[in-house]
């Protein structure tokens, strides 16, 4: 199988820029290439077999059906993290990464039933019965909570995966997916440690186009999962429904059978005659 991306690709995005080379980390050395003018340049061959390697994992992830959290709060990254997750359906924090999200989840999930509350408050009437101001004051906290929560209300149970865009930025949610054994998958820049995450995918973390790029194409791979999800689910639906349809082939067949059965014993016992003894067959 081909590559998702390639060298010529990851340059023209600005992939391979790193940070100044009295910022990095040392643990980014075996994905640094070289130095220039006081930035480290990173290896993009590596980079292009550590896309490969999340890429495939996370596709995995969305077949079985489980969810991929999507973390970016950096403000060049966080719209072009929302514009390509919404189109498939994940979950994405893009504000403030409310503390206590994955490790207290349970609270995080009240606060999404405050929500709907609000919700069911402005559609039954409520709203019609209390003041402007506690109006206002309820909007206001509906409005706060869509900022922290919109993208997350639909998430029921824990995220299997997290992909981050700057861990540096992002520790605490790494951070917290580490303590629940929950796998990482994140871009890393030199000034990062890579061994924070799980699967980690040395690229510049500040572009705007090396984050789209990335970004672009580990939801892709997931938009593939999803697909051959649905396309397994179908199948098996399908096998499901010819089976059963067997099965009454089958059971009117030995219904038929047995319907011809009693005939033909009908059929012998009226030949012999009521009382009547089959005949000995004579030497």
């Amino acid at each position: 199988m081909s590559s998702r991306t390639n060298f010529t690709e990851l340059l023209e995005a600005g992939s391979h820029f790193g940070h100044l080379k009295r910022k990095w980390n040392p643990a980014m050395a075996p994905y640094i290439f070289t130095e220039k003018n006081g930035i480290h340049i990173i290896d993009l061959n590596k980079t292009v077999a550590k896309i490969d390697e999340a890429a495939d994992a996370l596709k995995q992830i969305a077949k079985s059906g489980k969810k991929v959290l999507f973390v970016a709060t950096k403000k060049q990254a966080k719209d072009i993290v929302a514009d390509k997750v919404k189109a498939i359906g994940m979950p994405y924090v893009t504000e403030r990464w409310p503390g206590g999200m994955l490790t207290n989840f349970a609270t995080i999930r009240k606060a999404v039933k405050k929500m709907a509350t609000i919700d069911k408050m402005s559609t039954d009437g409520t709203f019609d019965n209390i003041s402007k101001k506690e109006k206002l004051q309820i909007s206001r906290e509906r409005a706060k909570l869509e900022t922290n929560l919109g993208s997350i209300v639909d998430l029921s149970r824990l995220p299997a995966a997290l992909f981050i865009v700057d861990i540096s930025k992002e520790h605490i949610a790494v951070a917290e997916a580490k303590r629940l054994n929950i796998p990482t998958f994140a871009i890393v820049d030199t000034n990062s440690d890579p061994n924070a995450v799980d699967f980690a995918i040395p690229a510049n973390d500040d572009a705007s186009t090396s984050i789209a790029l990335i970004t672009g194409i580990i939801t892709k791979a997931i938009e593939e999962g999803l697909a051959e999800r649905k396309v397994d689910k179908e199948s098996a639906a399908a096998e499901e429904k010819e089976g059963g349809k067997t099965s009454r082939d089958e059971a009117e067949k030995l219904v038929v059978g047995t319907k011809f059965k009693s005939s033909d014993d009908g059929a012998a016992k009226a030949t012999a005659g009521p009382g009547k003894k089959p005949r000995r067959k004579v030497n």
